[in-house]
């Protein structure tokens, strides 16, 4: 069984940086892309950031010069940091990956269970 782990939201004052991480775990092959999706009440889920295996990434035009999303293939973890957070970054943040497993060898769609990143003003 393979799975996402997330961890790392919070309660923070606008202006003020978080770390969101999103382990993965199990019988793993090898990962993807991974990427950070956000989700606010009444809104549709949208991308974030996201970071192919060889490091090229891409943003959210509302996030650029604000997050950052890094991995660390050895742990098999993607990282999001977010500085400059504003009221609007409140969402719930999912992490998603496409992973391969090793027994049985085969391709999964990942979602995390979601983290709650709440900012006030």
């Amino acid at each position: 069984q393979v799975q996402l782990v997330e961890s790392g939201g919070g309660l923070v004052q606008a202006g003020g940086s978080l770390r969101l991480s999103c382990a993965a775990s199990g019988s793993i092959f090898s990962i993807n892309a991974m990427a950070w999706y956000s989700q606010a009440p009444g809104k549709q889920r949208e991308l974030v950031a996201r970071i192919t295996k060889d490091g090229t990434t891409e943003f959210l035009d509302s996030v650029k010069g604000r997050f950052t999303i890094s991995r660390d293939n050895d742990k098999n973890t993607a990282y999001l940091q977010m500085n400059s957070l504003k009221p609007e970054d409140t969402a719930v943040y999912y992490c998603n990956a496409g992973v391969i497993s090793i027994t049985p060898y085969r391709y999964h769609e990942l979602w995390g269970q979601g983290t709650l990143v709440s900012v006030f003003s």
